[in-house]
C-alpha cells in the first residue's frame, strides 16, 4: 500500500489540462476561461452621473442653504443614453438621470433631495464640493487593463465583466468527458427486475453525480458482468473518453478481472491498494494515453475515493488552480478509535459553533452504509499513525459542501 499524498501525486503528475473551446457567455458560467481578457474601453466610458438631480457648476452654489438657497435656471433634461450638446454658462443647470454623461462645463451633481424645482427654475438648498456624485471616465477598468486572468474561474461577476467588454463568445477550457462503467454479475439496473441476490447499480449514478457537480460530462456504460470478455468489449466503448471509471472488480476475489483485462488492453497500472479506509482497493492506470480509475465496488468506498483522488485530477484537467476540498478545524463531538497503518476519512456533520466548528460522526461507518453520506457534509481526517481521538479534540475536517452555514433568517 501507498500513502494518501503519494498516490495523489502520482494521479496528479499523469493529469494534463485538456483543449479549449469557445463558447458563449451565457454558457461559461462555471467553466475556468483559457485567454487574458484586457479591456478594449474605459468603464465608464465617460463621466456620468451617479445620482438622480442637477448637474451644475459648483462657483454658482457657493453659501446655498436651506435658508440661502442658490437659485438656476434650468435649460435641459438629460436622461441616460443621451449627451447633451449644451455647455454650462454661469447661472444655468441641467436636470440629470443617474447614468447620464455630464454636460460639458458641470463639475458637480446635486441630489434631487437638495433641490426643488419651480417651473424653469431649480434652488439648490446645498453646495456639493468638485465631482461631487460623478462617476469618473475608467474610475473601474481603464482601457487596456488586465480585467480576467487566464485559469479564473467564471462567476456571474465575470459573465458581468464580459458582458461589459462586448465579450458575447470567450474561449474556456473543455469539459472532459469521463466514462462509468460499473461491474459485477450482482447489479442490476433501475429499471431492471430486482430478484434474488440482486442489487440496484447505485454507484454510477453516485459518482455521474459527483462527475456534474465537478462540471464534467458522465457517460455511462451501463453494468459489465463478472467476465473478461464482457468488460473489455465496454472498456473498449469507454477508450474516447477523456477519463475512464470503473466501480467494483479491483479487489482479490475470483471475479475481480478489471486489472487483467486493463493489462491486456495495453493499459499501464500505475497503483493499486492505497492507505486509506474506506476504499483500499483503488486502482489507477493509464489507458489509450488516458487516466483511469479503478474504484471499489462499496458504494461509500467509490464515493470517498472519488472526492480524494478522481476530483481533484479532473478539476486539474479542466484548468482550476484550486483542486481540493476547503479543509478546516472543528471540535469532535465523539470519541474514536482505530488500528494504525490507515487514513481513515470519516463521514461527519459540521455545524457552526459560535466563533468556529463542531462536528460528529453520522452514524455507522460501513462502506456500504448509504445513509451515513446522505447525512455527511464532511470527512473527519484521522490519520494513519494515531490510533484514538478524544471527545472535545481538534480534528481536521474536508468539507463536502458548507450548507451549514446558511442562516434561517439574514441577520445582516
Amino acid at each position: 500500500m501507498i500513502s494518501v499524498e503519494e498516490a495523489l501525486g502520482l494521479i496528479l503528475e499523469n493529469i494534463r489540462e485538456i483543449g479549449f473551446e469557445k463558447v458563449d457567455i451565457k454558457e461559461a458560467l462555471g467553466r475556468v476561461i483559457a485567454e487574458d481578457i484586457y479591456a478594449r474601453r474605459n468603464i465608464p466610458p465617460w463621466d456620468n452621473s451617479a445620482m438622480d438631480g442637477y448637474a451644475v457648476r459648483v462657483n454658482d452654489v457657493e453659501g446655498a442653504s436651506k435658508e440661502n438657497p442658490a437659485v438656476l435656471k434650468i435649460i435641459e433634461s438629460l436622461p441616460a443614453g443621451y449627451i447633451s450638446e449644451s455647455k454650462l454658462k454661469p447661472g444655468e443647470a441641467i436636470k440629470i438621470m443617474t447614468g447620464a454623461p455630464m454636460p460639458n462645463g458641470a463639475d458637480a451633481v446635486v441630489m434631487a433631495e437638495y433641490t426643488e424645482k419651480d417651473g424653469d427654475k431649480v434652488r439648490i438648498f446645498k453646495r456639493p464640493e468638485k465631482s461631487d456624485h460623478i462617476r469618473k471616465a475608467g474610475e473601474d477598468v481603464k482601457e487596456g487593463q488586465l480585467v480576467i486572468k487566464k485559469g479564473q474561474l467564471i462567476r456571474p461577476s465575470e459573465i458581468g465583466m464580459l458582458a461589459s467588454m462586448a465579450r458575447s463568445i470567450v474561449s474556456v477550457y473543455q469539459r472532459p468527458r469521463v466514462a462509468i462503467l460499473a461491474t459485477g454479475d450482482e447489479l442490476v439496473d433501475l429499471d431492471e427486475e430486482i430478484c434474488g441476490a440482486k442489487i440496484i447499480n447505485s454507484n454510477t449514478y453516485a459518482v455521474g453525480a459527483q462527475i456534474q457537480e465537478c462540471g464534467a460530462l458522465p457517460i455511462l456504460l451501463g453494468i459489465a458482468r463478472d467476465r473478461q470478455d464482457e468488460l473489455e468489449e465496454r472498456l473498449r466503448l469507454g477508450m474516447n473518453a477523456d477519463i475512464i471509471i470503473t466501480s467494483g472488480g479491483v479487489s482479490v476475489g475470483d471475479y475481480d478481472h478489471v486489472k487483467d483485462v486493463v493489462k491486456g488492453l495495453g493499459g499501464d497500472l500505475r497503483l493499486w491498494k492505497v492507505a486509506i479506509k474506506p476504499g483500499k482497493p483503488l486502482a489507477f492506470s493509464m489507458l489509450n494515453s488516458r487516466p483511469m480509475f479503478g474504484l471499489p465496488g462499496n458504494p461509500v468506498a467509490s464515493m470517498v475515493t472519488f472526492e480524494i483522488f478522481v476530483r481533484p485530477a479532473i478539476l486539474k484537467m479542466m484548468g482550476h488552480k484550486k483542486i481540493f476540498r476547503p479543509i478546516i478545524d472543528a471540535t469532535i463531538k465523539d470519541d474514536l478509535k482505530k488500528k494504525e497503518n490507515r487514513r481513515h476519512f470519516i463521514r461527519a456533520s459540521v455545524q457552526s459553533d459560535g466563533d468556529g466548528y463542531a462536528v460528529e460522526t453520522t452514524g455507522d461507518q460501513g462502506s456500504h452504509m448509504m445513509t451515513s453520506m446522505t447525512k455527511a457534509n464532511g470527512l473527519i481526517i484521522f490519520h494513519e499513525n494515531d490510533t484514538s481521538i478524544k471527545a472535545g479534540d481538534k480534528v481536521k475536517v474536508m468539507l463536502l459542501d458548507r450548507s451549514f452555514e446558511y442562516r434561517k433568517d439574514a441577520g445582516y
